[in-house]
């Protein structure tokens, strides 16, 4: 039996379960999809939504609060019947057809987490949308070879599947506040604890693309969690890159010399990624110039 798992927040996620359904119904095998809704606002999303609930083992139930990105997987997998748990995010879509055959064809005895692969769209977007994009495609949509490299680090929680004994091993960490890097977090966890993550090439495509001034936001917001991580010792000083680095500068003294750039070219970094032609050496200098900002 599988447990297909979407959390969803004012997204129409109609395109995505149609898609699953109709590739697990081809199989032999027992099945359910759990839509949980984190409380969203949009009416006419959440009409759409509820029609979900006409499907044969599939249930669409709206939250009457927001309980956190992290908190709504966990309830997730716990209402679970499944010995296997596929997460996927509402604001994606697989690219083949035998999505779901082929993580069936990926398990074997020793399994315990397959991450299968993000892809981004290969037409250019908007204007207003090229950060999210140009990022994701240089940084996340890897090929698989690429991601075994670092294992845990280019895992995603996007698209996955894991064993749900071993997911209530780890599961996600609701104590930390609703920010970002907890597939982060997530990922350390499945290290400490010696799970065996393996990479397919089984993607979905990311459709839920953010404005550039909004990925600007949360990506301001991922560097705030990273700063609460490390001074709770959530994860180690060189678990990510920008954490590696930043305190090779701090050993140098030189964190304060990227405070200083952090405080005095925020707006020149701001002005090019927002632009048509958004840099990531810029925007690996914005995050990082700005967790030593918080270091001062």
């Amino acid at each position: 039996m599988l447990s297909i798992l979407i959390p969803t927040y004012n997204y129409n996620i109609s395109a995505l379960v149609n898609e699953v359904y109709k590739q697990i119904k081809k199989l032999d095998v027992s099945f359910e999809i759990l839509c949980y809704d984190d409380g969203s606002t949009d009416t006419s999303i959440i009409k759409a939504n509820k029609e979900i609930n006409k499907l044969d083992n599939t249930k669409y139930l709206l939250l009457e609060k927001n309980i956190g990105r992290s908190a709504i997987r966990n309830l997730l997998a716990k209402d679970a019947k499944s010995e296997w748990l596929l997460f996927l995010d509402a604001d994606v879509l697989p690219k083949h057809s035998d999505f779901i055959a082929t993580y069936f064809k990926s398990i074997s005895k020793t399994s315990q987490v397959i991450y299968g692969g993000i892809l981004y769209d290969e037409k250019k977007p908007d204007n207003n949308h090229l950060l999210r994009w140009v990022y994701g495609r240089e940084r996340e949509a890897l090929a698989t070879n690429k991601r075994k490299e670092n294992t845990y680090l280019s895992f995603l929680t996007l698209n996955f599947l894991i064993k749900k004994e071993v997911f209530n091993q780890v599961t996600f960490d609701e104590e930390i506040p609703n920010l970002r890097h907890e597939d982060t977090l997530f990922s350390y966890h499945l290290k400490l604890k010696k799970m065996k993550v393996e990479h397919i090439n089984n993607p979905t495509y990311h459709l839920g693309l953010e404005t550039s001034s909004m990925f600007l936001k949360k990506s301001i917001e991922s560097v705030d969690a990273l700063h609460l991580f490390l001074k709770q010792n959530l994860i180690p000083k060189n678990y990510t890159l920008i954490t590696r680095v930043f305190f090779k500068l701090k050993g140098l003294k030189l964190h304060y010399l990227f405070a200083f750039i952090y405080k005095n070219f925020k707006g020149s970094f701001e002005k090019n990624l927002l632009s048509k032609k958004p840099s990531l050496y810029i925007f690996d200098l914005y995050r990082l110039s700005y967790l030593c900002f918080l270091y001062t």
